[in-house]
């Protein structure tokens, strides 16, 4: 016949076996060292995956237009820029074609012109470098070369907002305030409208 302590036993060494364990990962800093490098990567990742926002934006009036001609830039190293600007003016009803500078095409009314910046840098949480749109400037002009808008994006330097963002995502606000003249008041510099 087997002692009562002796059938008290498992359960009370299942009992500390347990508690012990779940003392070692709730009490053990390292988890929870581990935990917050974890929430704090995750956070600054959704906080630099925000849209960009149009800054330094000036707006000259002119006549609506519903297609335009991209001269391409064989500087800039990105290859999403161009897709990224079609789709943001798609957005706005309208249609590009892209253009070599060395060109000639009479036919284009208003040219927008572009620049943008590479910069590399490690994502969050890993360790490989990738490439991302660090700034850009948009210009739209007319075919005399008269400007009829320029607007542009940086990186915020402070939180880097959306510095992993995808292109189209920083671009779109940009694109928006070259051919509206309209950028929100809480997200870019204050908007100088200027007749010609």
């Amino acid at each position: 016949m087997a002692s009562p302590m002796a059938s008290l036993l498992p359960p009370v060494a299942l009992s500390l076996a347990v508690l012990t364990l779940s003392a070692c990962s709730i009490v053990s800093p390292v988890p929870l060292w581990e935990l917050a490098k974890a929430t704090g990567g995750m956070a600054t990742m959704s906080m630099q995956s925000e849209p960009g926002e149009a800054v330094n934006t000036v707006y000259y009036p002119h006549a609506p237009f519903t297609t335009l001609c991209i001269e391409f830039n064989p500087n800039t190293a990105s290859a999403d820029v161009i897709p990224a600007l079609q789709t943001a003016l798609r957005a706005h009803q309208i249609e590009s074609r892209v253009y070599d500078e060395q060109s000639p095409v009479a036919a284009c009314a208003v040219w927008l012109r572009y620049s943008a910046q590479m910069t590399w840098d490690k994502r969050p949480m890993t360790d490989s470098y990738q490439a991302y749109v660090s700034a850009a400037s948009l210009t739209l002009q007319s075919a005399k070369g008269q400007v009829l808008s320029s607007s542009h994006y940086v990186v915020d330097p402070d939180f880097g907002r959306s510095k992993w963002a995808t292109t189209h995502d920083k671009l779109a606000p940009v694109v928006a305030a070259l051919v509206t003249g309209i950028v929100p008041e809480r997200r870019g510099a204050p908007l100088s409208k200027e007749k010609s």
